[in-house]
């Protein structure tokens, strides 16, 4: 019995499956945020504000997320401020006062990072192990390497230099690409706009600019820190959600300060 043979069957290209929407890459592989202990206060003005604590947490799991080893230095001005009480206690005294609020700011935001399953640590300038790890440098680039996040904190363990020198220091010892200052303000202006609604925002400045006009970006001996060592600063707007991850991405926001001229 004669049989016919059929073609062969062409093989129907595969339907493409649907796009799906992905998490824009980190322009920064390490950065080193600064965060002021005010703004953990939240409308009070003291203390620490549980619902902006969560948004924190929150918004620092999604930076967490893209990938980006991130290290953290917060303020303790929310708690008590040495240089503001020099006049009733002695300097050193107040500014050791200060680092141990910065430990206390920590704490609160590693319990809010790990409610979120974000894995952290805190590294103290001033041993306290039964509360935080010791600082070692080795070991802080070791738990970022790890994708852990690292809060330092107590400042550099020592009196006469503010978190803004720590932060700094640390970016300079744990290689981070860039600092952001995290402010309430949506940049550096040439007067504070809070009083002066016609004051100029920039959107690049070089670190010479900061000090011979005495701008309010970081102390002198943070940025002179950061001249020296040619580390970028960011600062922007932290209060308004999203800004984080904005400058993580590489979206132009705030104002860049930098060795370049403006």
């Amino acid at each position: 019995m004669r049989t016919t043979r059929r073609p062969p069957l062409e093989a129907s290209p595969e339907p493409e499956p649907p796009a799906v929407a992905t998490a824009a890459a980190p322009t920064y592989r390490r950065v080193l945020l600064k965060i002021s202990g005010e703004a953990l206060a939240g409308p009070a003005g003291y203390g620490i504000d549980p619902e902006v604590l969560a948004a924190f947490g929150a918004e620092l799991k999604d930076v967490h997320g893209l990938g980006c080893e991130l290290a953290l230095v917060i303020g303790g001005g929310n708690i008590f401020r040495g240089f503001a009480g020099r006049s009733h206690i002695d300097r050193a005294t107040g500014d050791y006062m200060g680092m141990l609020a910065t430990v206390i700011n920590a704490l609160a935001l590693q319990d809010a990072l790990e409610k979120l399953d974000v894995p952290t640590r805190v590294l103290s300038a001033i041993e306290m192990q039964e509360v935080a790890e010791p600082y070692i440098r080795r070991r802080a680039t070791r738990h970022l390497e790890k994708g852990r996040v690292v809060i330092f904190a107590a400042g550099t363990g020592n009196p006469f230099f503010t978190t803004d020198t720590a932060a700094s220091l640390r970016a300079m010892e744990i290689g981070a690409e860039v600092i952001f200052k995290a402010t309430r303000v949506d940049g550096v202006y040439d007067a504070d706009p809070m009083k002066h609604p016609g004051a100029r925002r920039f959107d690049q400045l070089s670190y010479i600019d900061v000090l011979n006009r005495q701008l309010q970006v970081m102390d002198a001996t943070a940025i002179s820190l950061c001249m020296d060592n040619g580390m970028p600063i960011l600062v922007f707007n932290i209060m308004r959600p999203g800004n984080i991850k904005k400058a993580v991405t590489g979206a132009r926001i705030g104002t860049l300060v930098h060795g370049g001229r403006a």
